[in-house]
């Protein structure tokens, strides 16, 4: 018999970033109360927690009191510390477990288990040192995107190798990070990205397929819902839905796919958690993400993921950010969401704008216009 989590209860949350706050957000809507696990003070999920624990991931201690307080423990980014992960598991109540973050905190690893799954991925070879690096470049070929098998996000880990003299200067990423792959690069159509949920008590659903459009590798704009043919949709999620079979998924798992201009779909990356590509559903589906993954590990019942009306989301960076705040009157009826982060760098997520239309279309004009607002005239500022 599966625990369910009532109001009043506690929720944990491992991780203080801006994905921790939107999920806190939610369960405190749902009349949960919510504790956050994080090194830094201040973050954005503890901003509207109720109690926060300044401490690592890897921390006994601050583990300890985390199960301590809380009545189920989630996690908001996968590269949490695998030995308090799997603690938690057998001292805790963390539905999710440790595999799901075993597999996706680990490049090579993740590939290999979606070989298993019969999921499509890109030719790939791992890579430890030079020698190694050499020869899967002779499998593979010119262009090749060399990535560390942990850490890497938003383009940071990786690098593209267009011919032999990049050998040289991916050779000094090996050097900083010796447990990497080499992936052969793809030539795709678009980018998409599949959203399901799985409650501990089995129930599954998924959000409407998005489209994701990037720009210096770190998602700028999604669409929902994606611009593909219903074939392709049907085996997006057909493909995201034999992965969550494999590694028994239970919480929330993102699985971002490149649809080739032949209509094959290869399987890029996977989040076992709400993710960037996920949060138009907050004001576009009847249920957001965050909702759904609450409502998964405490074990209620999952909601409607219905697309109310097409939209468009448009990250906010760091290099934006003061532009956006001095520019609030000009954002019209676009959703703001401002994540709390005290500095803004460049290239950092700060928030993000939603806008939502009829079509997609209307969506699309509407987002180019907001986001003209931040974009142009950053640009020009640049020029000067």
């Amino acid at each position: 018999m599966y625990k369910t989590i009532q109001p009043q209860q506690t929720i944990g949350i491992l991780g203080g970033g801006q994905l921790g706050r939107m999920m806190a957000l939610s369960a405190r809507e749902m009349g949960l109360r919510v504790v956050v696990l994080e090194p830094g003070e201040d973050s954005p999920c503890g901003q509207v927690a109720d109690q926060q624990i300044i401490a690592g991931y890897e921390d006994k201690e601050g583990i300890r009191k985390l199960a301590e307080l809380s009545d189920v423990v989630t996690y908001e980014f996968e590269n949490i510390d695998a030995e308090s992960a799997e603690w938690l598991q057998e001292k805790a109540n963390l539905p999710q477990g440790s595999r799901l973050l075993a597999v996706t905190q680990h490049r090579l690893r993740e590939k290999e288990t979606l070989v298993k799954a019969g999921v499509p991925v890109a030719p790939f070879q791992p890579v430890s040192d030079i020698d190694s690096l050499n020869d899967a470049i002779t499998q593979l070929g010119y262009p090749s995107v060399l990535k560390t098998c942990r850490g890497g996000y938003d383009g940071k880990g990786q690098f593209v190798i267009r011919q032999e003299s990049d050998l040289k200067i991916a050779a000094e990423l090996l050097n900083k990070e010796t447990d990497c792959v080499l992936e052969a690069w793809l030539e795709f159509d678009k980018e998409i990205s599949v959203i399901l949920t799985r409650s501990v008590s089995g129930e599954v659903k998924s959000f409407p397929i998005a489209e994701n459009i990037h720009k210096d590798n770190i998602l700028h704009q999604t669409i929902a819902p994606a611009r593909i043919s219903n074939e392709t949709a049907e085996q997006s999620k057909k493909l995201a839905g034999s992965i969550a079979t494999e590694l028994k998924l239970v919480g929330t798992l993102a699985v971002e796919m490149f649809v080739a201009k032949n209509g094959e779909i290869f399987v890029n990356e996977l989040a076992p958690r709400p993710h960037n590509s996920g949060h138009y559903t907050i004001e576009a589906c009847e249920t957001s993400q965050f909702d759904q993954h609450v409502r998964a590990v405490c074990n209620w019942p999952l909601g409607n993921t219905e697309l109310i009306k097409p939209a468009v989301m448009i990250n906010i960076l760091g290099e934006h950010h003061e532009t956006v705040l001095n520019e609030i009157g000009k954002l019209g009826e676009a959703k703001l969401h401002l994540y709390g982060k005290k500095e803004a760098k460049a290239k950092r997520k700060m928030g993000h704008i939603t806008v939502l239309a009829e079509t997609v279309e209307e969506a699309l004009i509407k987002a180019e216009k907001v986001s003209s607002v931040f974009l142009k005239k950053k640009q020009t500022e640049v020029q000067r």
